[in-house]
């Protein structure tokens, strides 16, 4: 009788994402092609505005062959530009990356460029075209890359050196795709155009497959606080994080290490922390076994004088950005926004941010379920999976006719979630999980605006309702302004004279502000 062996063997992350490159969000050919601009772009915001660039951003996508639905992305920006000697293994090497740090970003798994070259080798078995020169470098550098995925190392195809003449810095990105332009086009359109609205400080050039262009021309000025990178909060690690920060921490002692390691912990909680673990001030840190760590993780749950987290490391929209660029694609008569206080999540600070646009060109919502709700996690727009998310969640729970909204609606609500640990449902990034701080950060903050746009319905409707009656007035004020004039001399000049004032009276007492003349008004009534 035989006996059957198992055969076991390691992959690498590069064919394990080849394998499973669904789970990456790109599932079909139009999921691909979405994805792939989305990609790039994300990446060049982050090269731009983290470092505070304004964005210069070009997005152009062309059918490279016909027949077998093969398309390029091009992706360009005007960003810090990448180090010639990095550049092969950003985008050769899966799990490779700049933003394995703490310190909000779009991207946070180091794969998604790398998915979308890998994506394309498979689909067209063509190289990633890379070119880029970091700021102040005086040539430019250009690449031809494929994935080597059973190593997972980058194959340099062509390498080239220019001078840079112009004094440019940023990078450009073109990869070959097998895509599907007429079910992905809604999806690409509403992406660019909702990465515009999050960022007016930005100049985005989009030209389509058909040729079409859409420019969305930088508002302002104004940019966000770019984020900065900070120590770990010491409820937001781990047992292996811990054992990681020992071996590559500096310093010796136990006290040390909690003071130069963490952020937000000075000597009397450094002293706090290790009296509840039971141990020493200089404990060697070297010699903590892994029940001594768990004493410690242990201790630092149970203490209670811990610091909230930082929230230097995050960078949210802002109030006033939000406004601008509401109120610029939907041309609302009513705008507002609000930025929550920064709230701890699993050791890690979390910002929730959100906005509200009422009425102008938003597309009229039939029932609560359908209201515009445009979602976004560190400044990406989260386009599927809306069912799942905790936005769609608290939005379609609220009972909007307390708040005096009466569907149908044109009502759009934003919401952003920016930290460094955004529960997302999956690597695709396109679904926030509902953990309850999160929820209930959404939830207060969209309740807030609803009650600010209660308000601004309800003096909507009194100055409605003072026009009506100032118009029921106005209809008898000449018969009034006859009769005095007859009383007074009985003269054309008395009668207008008398008809203005009577006019202007109750032009000053109602909100008819904007009618000019009485005539026509008379004459709009009759």
């Amino acid at each position: 009788m035989s006996i059957s062996v198992e055969r076991y063997r390691a992959i690498s992350p590069s064919e394990f994402f080849y394998r499973n490159k669904e789970i990456a969000g790109f599932s079909n050919p139009a999921r691909a092609l979405y994805q792939a601009v989305r990609e790039l772009v994300e990446n060049s915001l982050d090269a731009t505005d983290t470092h505070n660039i304004y964005p210069d951003i070009k997005i152009i996508i062309d059918k490279e062959d016909s027949s077998e639905e093969i398309y390029s992305v091009y992706v360009e920006d005007n960003g810090i530009g990448i180090p010639p000697n990095h550049i092969p293994n950003a985008f050769g090497r899966v799990l490779y990356s700049s933003k394995y740090v703490l310190r909000q970003t779009r991207g946070m798994f180091g794969l998604g460029a790398k998915m979308v070259v890998l994506y394309g080798q498979i689909t067209v078995g063509r190289p990633v075209e890379v070119t880029s020169s970091p700021r102040g470098f005086s040539k430019i550098y250009r690449y031809k890359i494929m994935i080597d995925i059973k190593n997972n190392e980058p194959i340099i195809l062509e390498e080239s050196v220019y001078p840079n003449i112009n004094g440019w810095h940023g990078t450009a990105v073109r990869v070959f795709l097998k895509g599907d332009w007429q079910r992905s086009k809604n999806k690409i359109l509403d992406y660019v155009k909702r990465t515009a609205i999050i960022t007016p400080y930005a100049n985005i050039l989009f030209k389509d497959p058909e040729g079409v262009m859409y420019y969305y021309q930088r508002l302002t000025n104004k940019m966000p606080k770019p984020p900065k990178e900070v120590k770990p909060h010491p409820k937001g690690v781990d047992l292996e994080t811990l054992k990681e920060m020992i071996v590559k921490s500096r310093v010796r002692s136990l006290k040390d290490f909690l003071m130069e390691e963490f952020e937000g912990v000075g000597e009397k909680t450094a002293e706090g922390i290790i009296r509840l673990a039971g141990f020493r001030s200089n404990q060697s840190i070297r010699k903590m076994s892994i029940d001594d760590l768990k004493k410690l993780l242990d201790a630092i749950s149970r203490y209670e004088d811990l610091r909230r987290p930082s929230a230097d490391h995050l960078s949210p929209i802002g109030e006033e950005l939000i406004k601008i660029g509401l109120a610029n694609m939907f041309k609302p008569e009513f705008v507002d926004a609000l930025t929550r206080k920064p709230v701890a999540y699993e050791g890690h600070a979390l910002i929730v941010e959100v906005g509200i646009a009422f009425g102008g060109s938003i597309p009229e919502a039939p029932f609560p379920e359908e209201i515009m709700l445009l979602r976004y996690a560190n400044k990406i727009p989260l386009l599927y999976d809306e069912s799942t998310d905790v936005s769609f969640k608290v939005v379609s729970e609220i009972d909007w006719k307390n708040y005096g909204v009466e569907f149908p609606a044109r009502l759009a609500v934003l919401t952003h979630v920016c930290s460094t640990k955004v529960p997302y449902k999956g690597v695709g990034k396109e679904s926030i999980a509902d953990v309850p701080e999160i929820e209930r950060e959404i939830e207060n903050g969209v309740k807030e605006l609803a009650r600010r746009l209660r308000q601004y319905i309800n003096r909507k409707k009194r100055m409605e309702e003072e026009i009506r009656r100032a118009y029921t007035f106005i209809k008898y004020i000449p018969e009034i302004a006859r009769g005095l004039s007859i009383i007074y001399d009985g003269s054309q000049d008395s009668y207008e004279n008398i008809k203005e004032k009577l006019f202007n009276m109750l032009r000053e007492k109602v909100s008819v502000k904007n009618i000019r003349s009485i005539d026509d008004v008379v004459i709009s009534i009759e």
